[in-house]
């Protein structure tokens, strides 16, 4: 009777095969603040903050609000 084989190591070519329509979603914290229109004017301003400088923490939420769902949602589960 023979020894089963050891299971292959995960390698960078097995791990770049994941094609999860969810990855889409990270093209939307880079492209957004790309927008020029967003910084367009001074008004309105929060907590006395121009738009310029509150809109660049949004866009740093939403990358770690993106960037988080989409680990959760591709995350490989031992179930699957």
């Amino acid at each position: 009777m023979a020894a089963p084989e050891p299971e292959a190591p995960t390698t960078a070519r097995s791990r770049a095969k994941d094609h999860s329509p969810w990855n889409w979603l990270l093209f939307l914290p880079i492209v957004v603040p790309l927008i020029p229109a967003f910084f367009n004017a001074d008004s309105p301003r929060l907590f006395g903050f121009p738009r310029f400088y509150w809109l660049q923490l949004a866009w740093i939420i939403l990358g770690v609000a993106t960037t988080t769902l989409v680990y959760q949602m591709t995350k490989k589960r031992g179930d699957r």
